[in-house]
């Protein structure tokens, strides 16, 4: 490698490489704080033993029981009457992990059904056949009709995760537990009938599987195994469980699997039809409910992009959910604590236990109600849509007496209940508002009038209140035709309509708290948003807003923590676009943006380029409240009094930030914190809407704001490595193939081999090189997408990040490439001092001993077999290498091959590095030696040879040292590439260490494809081998035009997120080798090189 620019090229590569991987590494490290509240337990584990015919397994189940004291194991297993759960772990996880699920689900089912809210719940959407549901008036259950009975499944903390053949025995195991537990319940009724004892109820028909990580892929392979029973399973929940492809898709057997379970998902919801295309029978997985939930930004290990179920369950029958979105919730946790976070937990339980059916004790057999009860009890009633603002009208509003009012179809409102609500008659005087902007600061039970046709003129036709006030309890809401003194004056067919339900619920930040008894606190963050679309108000002329009356505490007010600020708007006046110009930018200077009073009170920010890939540091800086048309004194008004005052007026602010994958992001009281979302931009794997993010901001239009907005470095490092990790070690594998090319095509033209380090280099230079193997793939890409019907994403966005993640793999690349060489060189300079200096005292008395010992050594190599092993040095490595892949493991065989390379490098580099060292010396003493060879004509041949090992002039055949050179700069890329090929096996080797000792297949696809791989290690050990022979019509198939179509398929299996499909090219060149290698011996084509 020469030339400024080609060395200025690598090191800025290397230097970005290693500035975004030590960039992402400190913020990975840094201490998250979740929010999420640990939960107790009592817990007790109760062995559930195997019948006497069946043989014992190394797996277990067992059955949880929550409490302290003692019992007797074998009646508590008679005596089950709830409905069986079977918890199953994840990679490396216990059984003992459900301890937090029962034992909420226990305390649930003795507390009851959780306390009811009058906020908009969720509803099934026409999609998920939600208006059948709607239609019937199914409802939430008041009381729980059944407990749970939890059991688990002991897979003695296997990581599942990192081998296939493992995923496979954990499914089958769990197929097992799920007869088990079935027919567990039928035995022990048939017992208690034997011995008399009374028995009601009937017997559960189904297990309901709940699957964390690994355990969740699991679950739904159990579905489709051969030897389930019928109906045996029914609903599966998920927590943070990967089911578009594994965390780790390095190796090819667990893709596979994969890529098989979810294919007979996809046709198991296709009606079954007859070769002439007669109905035969309901799709088999008809009655299958699945529902994942995600950890959020939190979970490192299992990204949201790989827990939806998108192409796999229709939404009919299932959905995904983030931990960020879920009602009550609103948290994002780590892999690990999604299991034990009281707030999730609680919510779990109570809809696990709302599945019940009260008339039958059982879960629902309608699987629409079953995904309605999950809908009802995990998403909140914000619509999961990037435009509420915009939004059509979602509701038909009812009228008071509960007679709904005709309109379009769609979710249904409710007036509130005779219980919570209160009468006109506890009210005081009415007021009538005039200004846009209405503002409540204390419950002092009135009303407000507020007149829509003429707040609402001048295009602001939309309504938005945000309240921490309770519907119904605390505030209510009514849309009146006319004005009148009651509903009963109006007639039936203008009544006034309660809307109270089209609140929803936020979470809402830490309530301020009160300095002095009966004094004024800060602002209270606000919990509801309520929004009216100008179709949601047709039709009606005033929208009245009453407070509740609060009572009186010790004689005196009760301090003011409430708070409501309702505003008629534009969409338009909120509207702010951030262009990828200006959030590039910001990553040196902060945008700032100034919003003084009487601003929108919502602000809708798109941002194009998604939060997922560039998460912002958002900051608020409140820099003013009206403190000057206020009455305070001058010296009360510096900044102290400033902050204080706006803290007593202004509602901290709230962002809703929406993502199409994730969902939901809620961020309370965001003064300043960085918004970012668990998004997947800019992959083949195309989600609509996935390149931009929405954010809502809901600001006190009373007070005036300094807005910052700031690409945050550290974060954008992450999630680059986080979201982009298996589509760079797939470009890392291309590049090295596109390296291999590159030195291939110097041979085939009779040039010197380039290093790795050169060929790396060259491939990167502009335009054509670079244009050629880095940009071409997209277009590919983009072409193959085109001809299946596959969406794609913006080519604009989605080449820019291909590109950067390209340039990625190269600077690593070239990283692990100028490692290597150091080690190689350091222990070539060493090796060939050592021997130098041997020399020099090999006739040292000390010595003496360790030359006998060497030629003790000497005659062992001599013997006939040792011979035969040096003289097959290759076919040695690849018989003992294909040993052990085949019968102990993959690895194994690869490091295997790995130390071939290793000692093949060392030696050609040691030989180069000697015959440099010699030349110097001769070099040095060419004058005497000359004068010498002259007087003695018999030192003539020896000078001669010494003279062509030394020569470098243009017109002599390359010296041995030279020789040795190329030798090394080929072999170095065989080990590098093969290199890589180990490092995605080693997940699988340390799962195989776990289980040293125990009975063990290792998948045959695997074996057979690092078997190609050591053919191709051991066929292309040397240069001259570098060509092939097809066989139509005795043409040659260079080998660097199978480098090159071999880098173009692992890049697009990198963009496709499976770099393990790189191992099908490397065994396809290995077999293809072999074989002609084979030909070519049985013809005796033998091609000799002019430099040999």
């Amino acid at each position: 490698m020469q030339g400024f620019k080609a060395k200025f090229r690598v090191a800025a590569l290397v230097i970005i490489a290693i500035w975004i991987g030590l960039t992402a590494l400190y913020d990975l490290v840094k201490p998250i704080s979740n929010g999420c509240i640990m939960t107790y337990m009592y817990p007790q584990y109760i062995p559930v033993s195997s019948p006497a015919n069946v043989s014992a397994s190394k797996y277990g189940l067992y059955l949880y029981h929550e409490g302290w004291k003692t019992i007797d194991f074998s009646q508590h297993l008679k005596k089950l009457s709830g409905i069986p759960v079977l918890f199953i772990p994840g990679n490396g996880g216990s059984y003992k992990q459900v301890r937090s699920l029962a034992a909420e689900s226990d305390r649930a089912y003795q507390g009851g059904p959780l306390e009811r809210t009058f906020y908009q719940q969720a509803s099934l959407t026409v999609k998920e056949g939600g208006v059948d549901v709607d239609a019937t008036g199914f409802h939430l259950p008041n009381q729980y009709s059944s407990m749970l009975d939890w059991f688990a499944v002991d897979l003695e903390g296997e990581h599942s995760a990192m081998d296939g053949q493992i995923l496979e025995e954990h499914t089958e195991y769990v197929v097992y537990a799920i007869h088990r537990i079935l027919d567990h319940y039928k035995d022990s009724r048939d017992a208690r009938v034997k011995e008399g004892a009374a028995v009601s109820g009937s017997l559960p028909k189904s297990v309901v599987l709940v699957g964390h990580s690994m355990g969740g892929f699991v679950a739904r392979a159990a579905i489709i195994h051969p030897d389930l029973r019928k109906s045996a399973v029914e609903t599966i929940l998920t927590l943070s469980s990967p089911h578009q492809s594994p965390p780790l898709a390095l190796q090819p057997s667990l893709g596979h699997y994969y890529a098989r379970v979810n294919e007979k998902w996809r046709k198991g919801y296709e009606v079954q039809t007859s070769r002439t295309g007669r109905y035969v029978s309901d799709p088999p997985l008809s009655r299958i409910v699945v529902v994942s939930i995600s950890g959020g930004i939190h979970d490192y290990q299992v990204r949201t992009k790989l827990e939806s179920l998108d192409g796999i369950v229709p939404p009919s029958h299932g959905f995904v959910i983030s931990s960020t979105a879920m009602k009550n919730v609103w948290l994002s946790m780590e892999h690990q604590v999604i299991l034990w976070c009281n707030q999730l937990v609680v919510q779990v339980s109570h809809t696990l236990l709302s599945l019940m059916d009260p008339e039958t004790g059982q879960p629902f057999s309608d699987a629409q109600k079953r995904l309605s009860v999950f809908t009802k009890m995990l998403h909140s009633g914000i619509p999961q849509s990037f435009n509420w603002l915009r939004q059509s009208p979602l509701s038909r509003l009812p009228v008071q007496d509960g007679k709904q009012a005709t309109g379009s179809p769609g979710h249904t409102l409710s007036s509130c209940p005779n219980n919570v609500r209160w009468t006109n008659d506890g009210l005081e005087r009415d007021l009538y508002i005039q200004s846009t902007t209405v503002t409540i600061l204390a419950m002092d039970g009135r009303r407000r009038w507020l007149d829509i046709e003429k707040l609402g003129s001048n295009g602001k036709g939309h309504f938005i209140l945000v309240t921490n006030l309770a519907p119904c309890s605390g505030i209510r809401l009514h849309l009146w035709p006319e004005k009148g003194k009651s509903s009963s004056d109006l007639p039936v067919s203008k009544r006034v309509q309660e809307v109270t339900q089209k609140m929803v619920h936020i979470p809402s930040g830490p309530a301020p708290r009160q300095i002095e008894p009966g004094s004024q606190t800060e602002q209270a963050p606000p919990s509801a948003v309520f929004l009216l679309a100008p179709g949601d108000m047709r039709g009606f002329r005033f929208l009245t807003i009453s407070v509740a009356p609060s009572p009186t505490v010790s004689g005196r007010p009760p301090p003011a923590a409430s708070m409501a600020v309702g505003q008629f708007f534009s969409p338009e006046e909120g509207e702010l676009g951030l262009s990828p110009e200006l959030l590039l930018l910001s990553m040196f200077s902060p945008m700032d943006k100034i919003w003084k009073e009487d601003h929108p009170l919502a602000f809708n920010m798109t941002f194009s380029i998604s939060l997922g890939l560039l998460p912002v540091k958002l900051s608020l800086e409140t820099t003013g409240c009206g403190i000057k048309k206020s009455a305070l004194p001058v010296e009360e008004a510096g900044d102290d009094g400033n902050s204080k005052l706006c803290k007593l007026r202004c509602f901290p602010p709230v962002a809703l930030a929406w993502d199409a994958i994730s969902g939901l992001h809620i961020f309370p009281n965001i003064f300043s914190e960085t918004v970012v979302v668990d998004s997947s931009p800019a992959l083949w794997s195309y989600t609509q809407g996935s390149e931009k993010t929405s954010v809502l901001l809901l600001v006190d239009p009373h007070c005036s704001y300094k807005a910052s907005v700031a690409v945050s470095v550290s974060a954008a490092a992450k999630r680059f490595l986080l979201v982009y990790c298996s589509e760079i070690a797939g470009f890392s594998v291309a590049v090295v193939f596109f390296a291999l090319m590159r030195q291939a095509h110097a041979w085939e033209l009779d040039l010197p081999i380039p290093s790795m380090l050169s060929a790396v280099e060259s491939n990167l230079r502009m335009p054509l090189s670079f244009l050629f193997l880095a940009v071409v793939p997209l277009f590919i890409a983009a072409f193959l997408s085109f001809l299946t019907s596959q969406a794609f994403p913006p080519f604009v966005t989605f080449s820019l990040v291909s590109l950067v993640c390209y340039s990625f793999a190269n600077g690593s690349i070239i990283l692990l490439v100028l490692l290597s060489q150091l080690v190689f060189y350091v222990a070539a300079v060493v090796h060939v001092f050592i021997k130098m200096r041997w020399k020099l005292l090999e006739g040292n008395f000390c010595f003496v001993f360790l030359n006998w010992f060497l030629n003790l050594c000497s005659s062992f190599l001599s013997l006939r077999v040792v011979r035969a092993v040096k003289m097959n040095p290759s076919l040695v490595t690849a018989l003992v290498a294909v040993t052990l892949v085949c019968f102990v493991h993959p690895a194994l065989g690869l490091f295997l091959l790995l130390l071939s390379h290793a000692l093949s490098c060392h030696s050609a580099l040691s030989s180069h590095a000697q015959s440099k060292e010699s030349c110097n010396s001769r070099n040095e003493g060419h004058d005497r030696s000359e004068q010498l060879t002259f007087r003695n004509g018999h030192g003539l041949n020896q000078q001669s040879l010494l003279d062509d090992s030394c020569s470098s002039s243009p017109d002599s055949a390359r010296s041995f040292g030279d020789t040795q050179l190329e030798m090394f700069h080929h072999r170095h890329g065989l080990l590098i590439l093969h290199f890589l090929a180990a490092l995605m096996f080693v997940p699988s080797l340390v799962a195989w260490l776990q289980r040293v000792g125990t009975s063990y297949s290792f998948p045959w696809f695997d074996s057979s494809l690092c078997i190609g791989v050591i053919l191709h290690g051991i066929s292309d050990s040397k240069p001259e081998f570098n060509f092939f022979f097809s066989p139509f019509r005795g043409r040659e198939v260079k080998l660097s035009s199978v480098y090159l179509l071999a880098g173009y398929y692992t890049y697009l299996s990198g963009l496709a997120l499976a770099p393990s499909r790189a191992f099908y090219a490397m065994a396809a060149i290995g077999v293809i080798s072999f074989a002609f290698r084979i030909i070519q011996k049985r013809n005796r084509v033998r091609k000799h090189s002019h430099r040999h």
